[in-house]
């Protein structure tokens, strides 16, 4: 067995991992316990990124070049030639007619730092189009905007190095403990470190990192700046600003003090839906503590007043000094692995390399003179709800999608459809070929992924590290930044620009890239001319600047009280309260917020092929508090119709004590490959903000009704580990061919469950669940050899029921009409429990098993394997969580079960 030092390649804290493999295959992972970012911790996801990259999720990967003929065809495997000429082709016929804004590439914060860096030259460089967007939009642009606005680059200021340090930590917009489990295990151990820290939680939600704090704010969706304005109020009013260092490093302090004098505690209150008490109490600790760190993320990027939103927190910083040292500042938690580093290289329709800035003539030039090229266009290029629009519309008329799943990940998904259906060519290049855009590919090309990758990254905290390949690539998969630097070439051939295109793409390294990138940095705010991969591979991760001469960089920004602005001093911003896109009304009265899962990680293509991952929270849900189904008439497990202005989507419902009455919450990952429709983002409007054009993400007003129409219908078929250490059925080709079924049903569900033997399920209602769609089902689920089944019929009660046991184990179940034993008979299923006492049983109508064990409930620790109900029975019978823990081991892990473990705990022993 070999180890390769690499990095998770889910959320920006970028934790060193450690990848065992074998034989060209990965084995296994664990956490790099030299590693700065995590110390040798994992969350769930990470952990389990060996099983995401087993052999079995091959039948997920896109592994050969694929194109189409015409739509409504069928792709067809093709070689990398005549994918690459019949994408360079109809790309230069396109510009060739139309010009050159009418090609766009819409990429991602998974790519690479160099795969960024040929796109961007490629597109702003050799094409002359600034169509060039990421789904960075998504998630990043906000906090890009709000720094760039307030402190005049974008630049975190600290570094997770701080959390040890500060007295006072602000957690707002982030459900911290799901969404950078990593991070917040650096909370609770600065926290038992230091028992006088104070954790304050900002969000509508109480979510497992609110329930740890000891100030929770629970503002209504929407109306952070209202309570910043009246933070900021209440510490003019109590003389708890630090005017010398407002005086000595800020400008246009007056002109916001003129607009907070009105933001009363009293006043906010009433639009936070708070106490004015709470408001004065988190003022206090804010200003008064020695050292204020603040830790934000979706729930202030995602709103159409986004940057407002960043800035309004960054204005409580300036006005306190607690900016600059150790502690103390504005920290905003990347969604994605390397949304930073495409940001570093100009990867947005707004930015140039190296932070550069797109109306500034000299920064054009610079960029030209460096890419060797005339000029680079001075007009901003299309953001990502734009570019879909365009798309739509037939303004732009072919795009690359690189990395990213817009068909699942963008708001009004219905716009998005149709704009990938009017769009004259598609180009999709992605890993795994099951994503919802991949169904929209005329050419889709299979790049690397993983461990099959040499990459640097920049995370969180302005680190950027480089890691090395583990594995080959399977089949033909290409490195992005390879694929981008041969189609460039061909490209440049058919634009007339042969010679220009060799001179620009000459790269046979991805070290050729980066040292043109670093060079690109010299004299920026970002400088990194001091590194080079030989410091990076021998020295790990480092933070920018740092540039030629520099020993090391730079932990902490601002220290001198000097801003990358043209008068060197931070901006103080006039911010003012403004309504969401959409407010609830009599026909939506509802406020939706949406948000993540502790175990799932975006459109869910790589954490979807991992069974246990879906263990936590096993299907699509829609979370809601108790007064708020008591008024409609619902129970746990019921169905509802959620709608908006822009679509609809039907989902089970779930009672939440972290909600308060008149919100509900819906977790964004689910979309139609998991779901019937277009899944959940269809709800969402695509209203944005206009200085980071990124989209309201985080909110919507809807209505929500009981669903009864049509039949029941579940099926479930489990895979088996054979003498070949392959599963049989393979799961993921088994999901690929259920996903067809999706829609046809207005409520459907695709997940799987278990761990070692996984087991695929479908639950889905219909109005017409005839005999023809039932047998082609039971086909599907081996099912259709009446001499090995059992079956059960009720034609007058349209109830038919089917049960295949192998050995000893129920293998596979299909439930039609009446499906009251499916939760026992999952459980079962995934238990590998003997069915020799039950079988006379398995298609009688029982929500409860007659004879063996009952369901576990959902599973908290996902590490361990250790459900709800053995928890709750532990606390039950008086074990204390540090023996149920030194017994079962769960939360002694990767720690991300501990909040929900408390909470159990409480829940009993109160």
């Amino acid at each position: 067995m070999t180890e390769t030092k690499s990095t998770c390649c889910y959320c920006g804290v970028g934790c060193g991992v450690i990848i065992e493999h074998e034989a060209g295959h990965i084995t296994g992972v664990r956490g790099d316990p030299q590693h700065p970012a995590n110390f040798g911790r994992l969350c769930t996801k990470g952990a389990t990124l060996h099983l995401s990259a087993a052999p079995e999720t091959l039948a997920a990967r896109a592994l050969h070049p694929e194109l189409r003929s015409g739509r409504g065809e069928a792709r067809q495997r093709v070689g990398w030639d005549t994918a690459l000429d019949t994408a360079a082709e109809r790309f230069a016929a396109i510009i060739a007619e139309h010009g050159p804004d009418a090609v766009a590439v819409y990429g991602a914060g998974q790519l690479l730092t160099e795969d960024y860096y040929v796109f961007n030259k490629l597109v702003k460089g050799l094409i002359g189009t600034n169509n060039l967007d990421t789904n960075s939009r998504l998630c990043m642009s906000s906090a890009v905007a709000g720094y760039k606005l307030s402190l005049g680059a974008d630049a975190p200021p600290c570094s997770y190095a701080d959390i040890a340090h500060t007295s006072a930590l602000f957690i707002t917009g982030s459900n911290t403990a799901f969404a950078h489990p990593i991070a917040f295990r650096r909370v609770e151990e600065a926290r038992k470190a230091r028992p006088d820290m104070k954790l304050v939680v900002i969000d509508p939600r109480r979510t497992d990192t609110a329930e740890a704090a000891d100030l929770h704010l629970a503002l209504l969706p929407g109306t952070d700046i209202a309570l910043y304005n009246a933070m900021l109020h209440v510490m003019l009013w109590e003389g708890w600003v630090d005017r010398g260092y407002i005086e000595a490093h800020t400008e246009g302090f007056d002109a916001l003090k003129k607009i907070v004098r009105e933001y009363t505690p009293a006043m906010a209150g009433s639009i936070c839906g708070l106490d004015r008490k709470a408001i004065e109490e988190a003022a206090q600790i804010f200003a008064t503590s020695p050292a204020t760190l603040s830790m934000y993320c979706q729930g202030l990027n995602q709103y159409s007043f986004g940057t407002h939103n960043n800035s309004a927190l960054i204005n409580l910083h300036l006005a306190t000094g607690q900016i600059g040292r150790p502690g103390a500042g504005p920290f905003s938690l990347t969604g994605q692995p390397n949304a930073m580093g495409g940001r570093e290289v100009g990867g947005l329709a707004n930015l140039l390399s190296a932070h550069r800035d797109m109306a500034n003539p000299d920064h054009r030039a610079e960029v030209a003179a460096l890419w060797g090229v005339p000029d680079v266009p001075a007009t901003p290029g299309k953001s990502a709800v734009e570019l879909f629009r365009a798309l739509k519309s037939g303004e732009v008329k072919a795009v690359w999608i690189a990395c990213t799943n817009p068909a699942q990940s963008l708001p009004d998904q219905a716009l998005v459809h149709e704009a990938l259906q009017a769009a004259e060519f598609v180009i999709v290049q992605e890993a795994f070929g099951h994503t919802e855009t991949c169904a929209y590919a005329d050419l889709l090309l299979p790049p690397t992924t993983g461990g099959e990758k040499t990459r640097t990254v920049t995370t969180t905290k302005r680190a950027i590290t480089r890691v090395g390949t583990a594995v080959p690539a399977p089949g033909e998969a290409r490195h992005d930044w390879a694929i981008v630097v041969d189609f460039a070439r061909r490209l440049g051939a058919r634009l007339g620009e042969a010679e220009l295109a060799a001179r620009m793409f000459p790269y046979a390294s991805p070290e050729e890239i980066w040292n043109e990138h670093r060079e690109s940095t010299r004299g920026r705010d970002l400088d990194i001319t001091g590194l080079s991969y030989a410091l990076l591979e021998t020295a790990g991760p480092q933070q920018w600047p740092f540039p030629e001469g520099a020993s090391a960089g730079k932990v902490r920004l601002y220290e001198d009280g000097v801003f990358p602005t043209p008068g060197g001093r931070a901006r103080f911003v006039a911010t003012e309260h403004r309504i969401t896109a959409e407010s609830p009304s009599a026909r939506f009265p509802l406020h939706l917020n949406s948000g993540r899962l502790r175990d799932q990680w975006h459109g869910m293509s790589r954490t979807g092929l991992v069974a246990r991952l879906y263990s936590h929270e096993s299907e699509p849900m829609l979370h809601m508090h108790k007064d708020d189904m008591a008024r409609r008439q619902l129970a746990d497990g019921d169905l509802v119709k959620v709608k908006s202005r822009r679509g609809d989507v039907v989902l089970k419902v779930l009672e939440s004590a972290t909600l308060r009455a008149g919100q509900c919450f819906v977790p964004m990952h689910w979309g139609a490959n998991a779901t019937g429709g277009l899944g959940i983002n269809v709800l969402l409007p695509a209203d944005f903000d206009p200085y980071s054009k990124q989209p309201e993400l985080k909110h919507a007003a809807v209505q929500v009704e009981k669903y009864t129409d049509g039949k029941a219908l579940v099926a479930m078929r489990r895979s088996e580990v054979g003498t070949d250490g392959q599963l049989h059925p393979n799961p993921l080709e088994l999901m690929q061919r259920l996903r067809h079924w999706l829609p046809h049903f207005p409520y459907a569900s695709l997940t799987l469950a278990g761990r070692a033997a996984p087991v695929v399920v479908l639950k889905a209602r219909g109005d017409d669940l005839a005999p023809a769609l039932l047998e082609a089902l039971d086909r599907e689920l081996s099912l259709d050899d009446p001499t090995r089944v059992l079956s059960y019929q009720d034609s007058r009660k349209s109830v038919a029921k089917r049960a295949l046991v192998e050995g000893d184990s129920l293998a596979a179940v299909r439930l039609a009409g009446e499906t009251k034993a499916a939760e026992w008979l999952a459980d079962m299923m995934v238990q590998g429990h003997s069915a020799a006492a039950v079988r006379t049983w398995l298609l009688a109508p029982l929500t409860q098993p007659p004879a063996g064990q009952a369901a576990r409930g959902k599973v908290i620790c996902n590490c361990f394997d250790v459900a709800e109900d053995d928890i709750l029975a532990a606390f039950r019978g008086g074990e204390t969580l540090d023996a149920l823990q030194t017994r079962t081991k769960c939360g002694t892990n990767c720690g991300s079960c501990v909040p929900e473990l408390k909470r159990l705990q409480h829940g009993v022993t109160s």
